[in-house]
This record gives structure tokens, C-alpha cells and sequence, in this order.
């Protein structure tokens, strides 16, 4: 890898960096590489998603026209994977796991883009940064004892049944969790510091209230945690509210936070809010420097803009080779 040089190199292999790679080899821009730090493409997906969990296209009533070469579709969990899977074998997309991406640097002499990876160097004339925030979860401001961090987590990995079970948060994913714990035959609260529900679809809510009116689950809205404790093994969590409560496991699901050491690292500018700075092509600071799917939204956004983001991009890249074939839309056969 070190003596080629890439026309793309894509680092992160969820839908961002996928509707890249696809949009690359559909308007033959030459060699691409789409680099993962895990094993498998769309880790988020894979960790983060229950099984079965539904994927929408029109993300929170988003109605987004898809402008290039995947034509996504409603889903769910196991078909979305599986659609992605085609995608990137059908068009031999070269690509590397279990590869970590250390930082992004401009050659002065060479003028290419030099990506530091776990397994060496890579030049490349064009680095797509689509890194998600899920996989670096945000976290409770107050601290967790170390005595009890088995008991707390960020996806349902460690979660059987009955157990009485606190998950935190009030996006999708949070809702998702806690129905789908209860039922599991677990005993579930969920807490949330707002007094109503903001950014949950209207399935996710229509369930949490049907489910809260059955008492197969409890919400407790309009509350925050204080603290949380070692009681016995157990997590005893106190709330804004005075009230204490005993539980045998926490869920976070409180979103994602963006990995500002790595933009600091690729030279990438970004604002007051810790969210990178980029144009309307999504290209940042650091020229040739790019920014597609989860980094790139301000707060949740769908898997069909970031696929967008790749059409976007690519087309910018051929508009400044003055490609006259740039814009061309569904050129996949």
C-alpha cells in the first residue's frame, strides 16, 4: 500500500463511507480503499441495532430523495446488512479491516494526502473522513463506580432477563431498547430529563405508550439521574427528583460524541460545538478532506443523506478534474 496511491481512500465502513465507495466505482474515479477499524462494514448497525430493528429511508419523516447510485429502501437490520453486503461485493470495492486510521497529513513535496494507519502508510489524492459517533457512545457526566461497570453498558450485549433494568435516553434507540428488554421478560424503566418525547418516530412512541399504559414498562419523564452507586452489587441509582431506586442493570443510549483528537489530528477545523466545518460539497478545511454520514450531522440524521454525502462528494471531486460527466446520476449497470 504504500507505493500506490489512491485516487479515494474512505475511512469508515458504515452507509456514509458505503455510498462513497458505491458513487467511486459507478463513475469509475479509479483506485478507491474504504478502511475499517472493525471486521465488518457497518459496525453501528451491527452493534448498536436490536435484532430485527426497523431501518428506515425517510429517517424521523425526513423525506429525502436519493440523488446517486444505492437505492436504499425500508428495512430492517438483517436486510439493510445484506444490501450492503451485495453492494460492496458486486463492485469489488478494495478494502481493509481491523485497521485503525492514526491521522491525516499533507506531503508538501508529493502534494498527496498521507493517511497513518494501524498497518502503514497510505498516500491518496483524496481522503473521505465517515466515521460514526455511535461507536464512541456519549456518557453520563457523573461517575460510574468501577465496582458496578458490569452492570452498566451501551447496547444490549451483557442484557438476559428478568432483571430489573433503568435505560436512559429519549431517541429511537433508547425506546427500542427498553420494549425490547421488556420483552424480554425484564422489569424496565425508562428515564428521560424532558417532559415529552422529542425525537422518537411515531412507531417507537406509539409503542413506549402502549407499553407504559399496560405497565409493561414504566416511563419516568421529566426526571434526571444525580448519581449512581455501589449498593450491594447493585446500582442504586438517585434521581433530580429525591427518589432512590435499586437496579440490576443501566442502559445508555444517549447518542454519540464527535472524535475531535482525530479531526485535530487530520487538520480539520471545526466549530464551537465540536462538529467539523465543511462546504456545501461537505469538503473541510484541509483540502481534499471530506466529511460524510454521522460526523458530518449536527445532531441524528438519516443513511439516506449520508449516502447523499457520497454522491455529493465524488461529484465534487470529478467537478475539480473538470469532468464534464460529473452530476451523472444511476450510472451502475
Amino acid at each position: 500500500m504504500k507505493n500506490k496511491i489512491y485516487d479515494i481512500v474512505i475511512i469508515g465502513g458504515g452507509p456514509g463511507g458505503i455510498g462513497c465507495a458505491i458513487e467511486s466505482a459507478a463513475h469509475k474515479i479509479g483506485e478507491i480503499l474504504l478502511i475499517e477499524k472493525t471486521d465488518n462494514h457497518s459496525n453501528t448497525i451491527r452493534k448498536f441495532y436490536k435484532d430485527n430493528k426497523r431501518v428506515d429511508k425517510d429517517y424521523k419523516g425526513q423525506v429525502i430523495t436519493l440523488q446517486g447510485n444505492v437505492d436504499f429502501f425500508d428495512g430492517t437490520k438483517e436486510t439493510t446488512l445484506d444490501y450492503f453486503n451485495d453492494l460492496l461485493d458486486n463492485e469489488k470495492i478494495d478494502s481493509i479491516f481491523n485497521t485503525e486510521v492514526e491521522k491525516i497529513i499533507r506531503n508538501q513535496e508529493t502534494d498527496l494526502l498521507e493517511v497513518h494507519t494501524s498497518k502503514g502508510l497510505i498516500q491518496t489524492k483524496n481522503a473521505i473522513i465517515a466515521i460514526g459517533k455511535m461507536g464512541k457512545p456519549n456518557k453520563p457526566d457523573y461517575k460510574i463506580p468501577p465496582s458496578i461497570k458490569s452492570q452498566v453498558g451501551f447496547n444490549l450485549d451483557r442484557c438476559s432477563s428478568n432483571e430489573k433494568i433503568l435505560v436512559v435516553g429519549g431517541g429511537n434507540s433508547a425506546a427500542e431498547y427498553a420494549y425490547h428488554l421488556a420483552d424480554q421478560k425484564n422489569n424496565v424503566t425508562l428515564v428521560y430529563r424532558k417532559v415529552t418525547f422529542t425525537r422518537l418516530n411515531d412507531l417507537n412512541e406509539d409503542i413506549l405508550n402502549k407499553y407504559n399504559g399496560e405497565e409493561k414498562l414504566r416511563l419516568r419523564m421529566n426526571t434526571d439521574i444525580e448519581s449512581v452507586e455501589n449498593e450491594e452489587g447493585k446500582a442504586k441509582v438517585t434521581f433530580t427528583d429525591g427518589y432512590s431506586v435499586i437496579y440490576d442493570r443501566i442502559i445508555y443510549a444517549i447518542g454519540g460524541t464527535t472524535p475531535v483528537d482525530f479531526l485535530k489530528n487530520c487538520a480539520v477545523d471545526y466549530d464551537e460545538d465540536l462538529k467539523p466545518i465543511f462546504d456545501e460539497h461537505q469538503e473541510t478545511s484541509a483540502k481534499d478532506v471530506y466529511v460524510a454520514g454521522d460526523i458530518a450531522f449536527a445532531s441524528g440524521g438519516s443513511i439516506a443523506i449520508a449516502l447523499n454525502h457520497g454522491y455529493n462528494i465524488v461529484n465534487n471531486i470529478l467537478r475539480k478534474r473538470g469532468n464534464i460527466f460529473a452530476f451523472t446520476e444511476n450510472v451502475l449497470e
